[in-house]
């Protein structure tokens, strides 16, 4: 059985609209708590800000959100864009999501590509990678629940997380310095991409270290829709799928190198490619079958409430319950 993940992102083509968000974040919730009760295994945030598309902006309210609706599901954090956050503000947050969850949330810190997101926040891109290295440290001391110095003066961040020694996090990136930040820590390393020396990199500085190398690079993860008719969704509904892979190719920089990176200009280009696949149940489970992993997007890009939910309700068919 493959690792079931819902994605949940919130991108529309008109997130100025209120009460239409209004609808679609608190139809996300409820199309999760059905999921949770047959059998998903995770929910999958990200973080952006200043999007024109309104994409995620907010990942651990919404993944406090999400634990607070459902008894099962791992929520999944990749990645928060830690130098854009006051380190004790994290771990503050994180700490309490730990204990909601029960140990129910993992979180990728990462970088983050954008320059405007730093100029949004007021936080310079040039020392973005000396921010996330003195943010981990003040999370690591913070979630010890033990008095430490930070910035001159003892500070002692309470209540302690539910996880022991902390929540569980890792670091994300595919840059040398990510493998040295991970091993350093202990911490396992999140790769986007597979670029050569920095996996072998990432396990021989473990090795110096004394700590254990856990290493994810994840393979090709198709975004997954159900439908009855996939010619039909593509005709109707593949406009919903351009706009979340136009906008995500339109942030890379150059020699980016992402799974989910899609170079499609138009619906026809995007069904060639296979990122974003409208499949029928039949075909769902055949997939699910030989993938490690699959995950449903049923909200993609703006996609109308009762599409998603008919989505949701097939994929729970087919795939979570095993029914034809």
């Amino acid at each position: 059985m493959a690792y079931t993940v819902f994605r949940l992102n919130h991108v529309h083509p008109d997130p100025s609209d209120g009460s239409e968000m209004s609808d679609r974040y608190r139809a996300a919730l409820d199309m999760v708590e059905f999921l949770d009760q047959r059998g998903l295994n995770a929910v999958q945030f990200d973080e952006h800000h200043v999007s024109s598309t309104g994409w995620s902006p907010t990942p651990m309210m919404s993944a406090g959100m999400v634990l607070a609706r459902t008894e099962n599901v791992l929520c999944m954090i990749g990645a928060l864009l830690l130098p854009l956050h006051d380190p004790i503000r994290v771990a503050e947050d994180l700490a309490v999501l730990d204990l909601v969850g029960k140990g129910r949330i993992v979180v990728t810190m990462g970088l983050g590509y954008r320059p405007l997101e730093y100029t949004a926040m007021d936080k310079e891109w040039g020392r973005r990678g000396k921010i996330m290295d003195e943010s981990l440290d003040v999370l690591m001391k913070a979630w010890t629940g033990e008095p430490f110095d930070h910035h001159g003066e003892m500070v002692q961040v309470l209540p302690k997380p539910f996880t022991s020694p902390h929540p569980q996090i890792m670091i994300g990136g595919s840059a040398k310095a990510s493998a040295r930040r991970a091993a350093r820590l202990g911490l396992p390393l999140y790769m986007n991409g597979n670029p050569p020396g920095i996996k072998e990199l990432y396990e021989e500085l473990c090795a110096e270290n004394g700590t254990v190398p856990f290493c994810i690079a994840p393979e090709e993860a198709p975004q997954l829709f159900i439908t009855e008719d996939p010619d039909r969704a593509w005709a109707e509904l593949g406009e919903h799928f351009m706009l979340e892979a136009r906008t995500y190719a339109d942030w890379q920089p150059e020699g980016q190198n992402s799974p989910v990176h899609s170079h499609a200009m138009t619906v026809d280009d995007l069904r060639e490619e296979g990122i974003y696949r409208f499949l029928t149940p039949d075909q769902a489970r055949e997939f699910v079958a030989g993938a490690g992993s699959c995950t449903l997007h049923p909200l993609v890009g703006g996609m109308p409430i009762d599409e998603a939910w008919r989505s949701v309700e097939l994929f729970a068919d087919a795939v979570l319950s095993g029914d034809s």
